[in-house]
């Protein structure tokens, strides 16, 4: 009684669906891709080894300025050490 009567949905025609077959698409002939995958393989390989350098020496750099700074602060109480006697 206290329900409202919802119209029923009309369902629709389906088409009926056919598999398709994917073709890969057929490289031209005019133009070959060899050269350009060895090209973008060495421009990889050169930028890795130069990033790989290039953090060595940051990482040497900062070694070294560690160990001055160190020997730095060993000198100085050593000579501050001296003037106190």
């Amino acid at each position: 009684m206290f329900r409202p009567k919802l119209p029923d949905v009309p369902s629709l025609p389906t088409p009926p669906v056919t598999p398709q077959q994917m073709q890969a698409p057929v490289p031209s002939p005019g133009r070959p891709v060899a050269p350009y995958v060895g090209i973008g393989a060495g421009a990889v390989a050169a930028v890795v080894v130069v990033g790989i350098v290039l953090t060595a020496l940051l990482a040497a750099l900062a070694v070294s300025a560690v160990s001055v700074a160190i020997a730095a602060v060993v000198l100085r109480s050593l000579v501050s050490s001296a003037h106190q006697r």
